[in-house]
């Protein structure tokens, strides 16, 4: 039995998140399913896992961690000698993919996931989509994609021409959104759309897609 396990579902955004950076650096792992709709998440033994009851939590051996970003973190620098390296360069290349990192979190993903909400689930889950709260959050994410793009012509990925965790954080709510009519504002930037290609069509991103099909 593989000492990692992932505590999650294949469709959820954060635990995909997790998935992929293991499938980059190339990880056994045991996949742990948790059931959502019997609410396993808010009970024990969940909650022993993660105390505020959502998913993923991850455990390394005696190692038990929540939170998406802290969880690829650990994995890309624990295991830095496996698959492919997510930080690279110097202390200062370092820096900037830091930086890339807390502009996706902090930037990018909430107006991303909201968007994924409005345009993609709530449509799933037969609830109405708010057009106003669609067109707010699609000029915010607008503005967060003109930097990407300017940033883009400079470098093939977010920080320099290596694939990083920059850059893998955004992978599920770009997937999420690139079945919606939000795809758009992707399409409209060329650089953005090419990095967005070549991210997507990672092995490991598609490892996590095929999980989903399950």
């Amino acid at each position: 039995m593989a000492p990692i396990k992932v505590h999650g579902i294949p469709v959820s955004t954060a635990t995909q998140r997790v998935l992929a950076t293991l499938f980059e650096k190339e990880l056994e792992f045991e996949l742990v399913p948790v059931d959502m709709k019997a609410g396993e998440h808010k009970k024990e033994p969940f909650l022993s896992l993660n105390p505020f009851g959502q998913i993923p939590a991850f455990e390394d051996g005696d190692l038990k961690l929540f939170e998406s970003r802290a969880i690829t973190k650990y994995i890309t620098h624990q295991y830095a000698d496996k698959g492919a390296e997510l930080v690279c360069g110097d202390t200062k290349q370092k820096a900037m993919i830091g930086v890339a990192i807390e502009v996706e979190a902090h930037q990018f993903d909430p107006p991303a996931s909201k968007l994924c909400w409005e345009l993609a689930l709530k449509p799933m889950f037969g609830m109405v989509t708010d057009k106003a709260v669609v067109e707010e959050h699609e000029a915010k994410l607008a503005t967060v994609l003109d930097i990407y793009e300017k940033r883009l012509a400079q470098s093939k990925y977010l920080t320099c021409d290596c694939f990083t965790l920059a850059d893998l954080h955004h992978l599920p709510t770009i997937q999420r959104l690139l079945t919606t009519e939000a795809k758009k504002l992707f399409d409209s930037r060329p650089h953005v759309s090419a990095w967005i290609a070549d991210i997507t069509a990672r092995p490991a991103w598609c490892k996590v897609l095929a999980l989903q099909k399950h």
